[in-house]
């Protein structure tokens, strides 16, 4: 994954007057001033919290009902509040699964039982897959088919997310668990989407919903303050005026950093991983529309160099650009000013360098006939994904980040390669038809393509085999004990999350305005009724 550039490479020479300039009619942004401003509210839902609170950690007859509860707790959106109480609890059930020598203390019950298998390994617990076979025999046949008495056991097969089932209450519930499994679903929108699930349950709690509701709420408004603030210093940047070329996508930027930490405590990490993720944005599309190889040359030196102010053999949009990025470094050192954190910006800076070397080398490619092997361009292009730097980035507003931390993220740890495998190969699948039709550098598919001599729709599937193997990869490295602290792997978790949402079926960034509108408006605008 590792970009070596020699700033020697970079010869120092001055574009055209009037050069030829490529266009990708990037679609405007939809929301114009709308989230300039917000609505507050001093609503406080501390009983309900202690109230619920009780309930978790009340007593009961049968363990299926404190799975049931905390299963909704989390699918709610309000596990954040309950953290420890959960890990106490799921882990008295592991010690008690792997003490007992036969598993009659799991009942009889398919929705139970995966239920715990689901929340044991969510939780990190290595809950071993010839232990899940051993338990789900005694649902199967001599021919190891699932029973017949089973097909009425909807939420049974719900839970596996093995079957299909219409005309059943459940079956909007299976069509949602098909495409969106749990796992690969994003906290906020899968609470948005369990409210209406949860409250048709014949379990449903009328405390616990309300309080997941008026949280959700609570938390918008305190998401709407901070995108307030960080779209007014867009609006003064005025990108969309100077830079007209780039894609508009503030809002879409602030949606998908939402994605990976919501909590309150994150909020000084949202505002610096969505100003990095915004100047990102512009920066890939000066290396992939606008800037001509000269131009480009000079930009990745002075990107290099990191000097105050812009080289004066800049353009003028790329002095624009390059100013408002040093700001926005300036701003995460003052809020690193504490001498025991300040290194953090150094790798924030590293970070940065490398996408700008990653961009710089693609555009190098764009210059040639020939593709490059499929190792050649991984080689590059797991880091212009952007995953690494966000990664890195996300870490700095981690109040308990520490250096070691950000060496192993440095050192390409495998849940990081599998995170940008996910987002390079899904990205590309989607979007590379449109790219190549204005010009773009040759995707992870026409390299493929091109080495192998396959087929369009071979390629699709080697790299559908490679996005489940790297899945697979991920939730090995989030199984105990952890290489780091399981908050840090989440965070790369959602991380690749967000990747399965947005590029499922297309490149939901670049086309936002149409593909993220109800995402977004379903949870930064519309509250939800109480």
């Amino acid at each position: 994954m590792s970009v070596q550039i020699p700033l020697s490479s970079f010869p120092i020479q001055v574009s055209q007057p009037n050069p030829e300039r490529r266009s990708a009619g990037f679609q405007p942004s939809i929301w114009g001033d709308h989230f300039l401003s917000y609505a507050s509210s001093h609503s406080s839902h501390g009983e309900l919290k202690e109230e619920v609170r009780r309930m978790l950690m009340a007593k009961v007859d049968e363990v299926s009902e404190k799975l049931q509860l905390i299963d909704a707790i989390q699918l709610l959106g309000i596990a954040y509040h309950f953290e420890s109480e959960i890990s106490k609890i799921l882990t008295d059930i592991n010690s008690s699964f792997n003490q007992s020598s036969d598993d009659s203390h799991m009942g009889n019950s398919l929705y139970i039982i995966s239920l715990t298998f689901r929340l044991l390994r969510n939780q990190g617990f290595r809950v071993s897959c010839g232990t899940l076979a051993d338990v789900f025999n005694k649902f199967k046949d001599s021919q190891g088919k699932f029973k017949e008495i089973l097909k009425g056991d909807i939420e049974g097969m719900l839970a596996c997310m093995r079957l299909h089932i219409s005309g059943s209450p459940l079956s909007a519930q299976i069509r949602h668990a098909l495409k969106q499994p749990i796992r690969k679903n994003i906290p906020r929108l899968q609470a948005r989407h369990y409210f209406t699930v949860y409250q048709e349950q014949a379990w449903c709690d009328g405390t616990l919903l309300y309080f997941a509701k008026l949280d959700f709420n609570l938390l918008q408004q305190m998401h709407q303050k901070e995108l307030s603030d960080i779209s007014k210093w867009w609006k003064e940047l005025d990108f969309p005026k100077k830079l007209p070329f780039a894609r508009d996508r503030l809002i879409e930027c602030y949606f998908w950093i939402l994605r990976v930490y919501f909590e309150p405590e994150y909020d000084l990490a949202r505002r610096i991983l969505t100003k990095v993720i915004a100047m990102t944005s512009v920066m890939d599309d000066i290396y992939d529309v606008y800037g001509t190889p000269e131009e480009l040359e000079l930009f990745t030196e002075a990107i290099e160099r990191w000097d105050e102010a812009p080289a004066e053999e800049l353009p003028e949009y790329m002095k624009i650009y390059y100013k408002a990025q040093i700001d926005v470094y300036s701003e995460i050192e003052e809020n690193m000013a504490n001498e025991e954190i300040s290194y953090r910006v150094y790798y924030a800076k590293e970070a940065m360098k490398k996408q700008a070397r990653a961009y710089f080398l693609e555009s190098k490619w764009l210059q040639k006939d020939e593709p490059p092997t499929m190792e050649e361009y991984l080689s590059i292009a797991l880091v212009s994904s952007g995953y690494p730097l966000l990664a890195t980035t996300s870490f700095i507003g981690m109040g308990n980040a520490n250096r070691e931390l950000f060496d192993w993220l440095c050192g390409e740890p495998k849940v990081l390669t599998a995170s940008t495998v996910v987002c390079r190969l899904m990205d590309d699948m989607v979007s590379h038809k449109l790219e190549q039709k204005r010009g773009h550098v040759a995707s992870a598919v026409e390299c493929y393509m091109k080495q192998h001599g396959v087929t369009e729709e071979e390629t699709k599937q080697e790299f559908r085999r490679r996005v489940v193997q790297a899945w697979k990869h991920i939730n090995e490295e989030c199984l105990r004990p952890t290489p780091v602290p399981l908050p840090f792997l989440t965070l790369i978790l959602n991380l690749t999350r967000v990747i399965d949402v947005v590029y499922k079926e297309e490149d939901g960034y670049t086309h936002a305005p149409t593909v993220l509108k109800d995402f977004v408006s379903s949870v930064l605008i519309h509250p939800v009724p109480l």
